[in-house]
């Protein structure tokens, strides 16, 4: 079924550039989410120009453009810089968690992950994210 009540599916942009971890995190998803996974921030852009996701899961360390780069690119869009943001990363230096929070990410996942720690977690963000759509 789906990951809301209303039988909508929530759609899920995962942007990381290791294969496994992508597969990794369709499993995980892919029975509640519709889920769209891109291995690197140049392509999320890209995505983002012509869709706007529900959830973002955003790796730090990639090839080319950093998440941390493709985060910022992402606020400067008037129309997907509400999205919220989970990092979802190997990466525990303070400067990226700082960072991060500065450009307004709702949660920080290390790696490795349990299947249940990433689903709560993208549960949580989700069901906040609905709530605050309700209130307007």
């Amino acid at each position: 079924m789906s990951g809301t009540g209303e039988g909508i599916r929530k759609r899920i942009l995962a942007v990381d550039d290791d294969a496994i971890v992508l597969t990794r995190i369709s499993s995980i998803l892919r029975n509640d989410y519709d889920l769209v996974t891109v291995n690197s921030g140049m392509r999320a852009l890209r995505y983002l120009g012509m869709e706007k996701p529900d959830l973002i899961l955003l790796d730090i360390r990639m090839a080319q453009q950093d998440g941390i780069e493709t985060l910022r690119e992402i606020r400067k869009m008037e129309e997907h810089k509400d999205i919220p943001v989970i990092m979802l990363t190997g990466v525990e230096t303070k400067d990226f968690v700082v960072e991060s929070a500065k450009l307004g990410i709702c949660d920080y996942l290390l790696k490795p992950f349990s299947s249940k720690e990433l689903l709560k977690r993208v549960r949580r963000v989700l069901e906040q994210d609905e709530r605050e759509d309700e209130e307007l």
